[in-house]
């Protein structure tokens, strides 16, 4: 395994609102930061639904996979933060139609939080390199 810590960065997701990486490959993994629903044309929240920003989300992690050389195929593990629990089928229906494989990644939901931006969904994954 490398010792090597790389930093990744794409114009084709939202730019970090803060001090970290859109992504970071490490030890044959991709480590991809909580994306919110912002579409990086606008700088905007991509809707006011939870299903319309969960699927700029999940569009934004493709991105990231994708200019790290990954892809959403490979992801093993997500974490999903709502703002209101309430909003869950609605976000696990745009989370289903991303995830199409036969192996589902490992995952954990849950809501309550206080998102950046006002926003009502955060998604982070983990990918296989």
């Amino acid at each position: 395994m490398s010792d090597a810590i790389e930093a990744v960065a794409t114009a084709s997701a939202p730019a970090a609102l803060g001090a970290y990486s859109q992504a970071v490959k490490a030890n044959g993994f991709i480590f991809v930061s909580g994306q919110l629903g912002i579409d990086p044309a606008t700088g905007e929240l991509a809707g006011a639904s939870a299903a319309e920003q969960a699927t700029q989300s999940l569009k934004n992690i493709a991105a990231i996979l994708k200019e790290a050389g990954s892809d959403v195929s490979r992801v093993v593990r997500a974490t999903i933060y709502l703002a209101n629990v309430e909003d869950f089928s609605d976000v696990d229906k745009q989370y289903a139609q991303c995830f199409t494989g036969a192996v589902k990644p490992a995952r954990v939901a849950f809501g309550g939080n206080s998102i950046p931006k006002g926003a009502l969904v955060e998604i982070d994954a983990i990918a296989i390199a």
